[in-house]
């Protein structure tokens, strides 16, 4: 398994949210898909490093990055 040091997830709001797959695009570690048979956004956590680029150049700032929530 992959991931075990984040430190932060991705959130996404999806009334916010207009799948312009921006953090599709930008995802340094793949962990976020677009399924079409779905046309749903969704996020590997496993994969996630929680690096929070995919918030920072949502367009929508639909993407916030909380702490898990056994850390919190």
């Amino acid at each position: 398994m992959t991931g075990d040091w984040k430190t932060y997830m991705p959130i996404r709001d999806l009334e916010k949210c207009t799948t312009c797959l921006t953090c599709v695009m930008l995802c340094p570690e793949d962990a976020i898909r677009f399924r079409p048979e779905h046309g749903k956004i969704e996020f590997d956590l496993g994969f996630c490093k929680g690096c929070g680029i995919c918030a920072n150049e949502c367009p929508t700032k639909a993407i916030t990055m909380k702490l898990p929530e056994d850390e919190e």
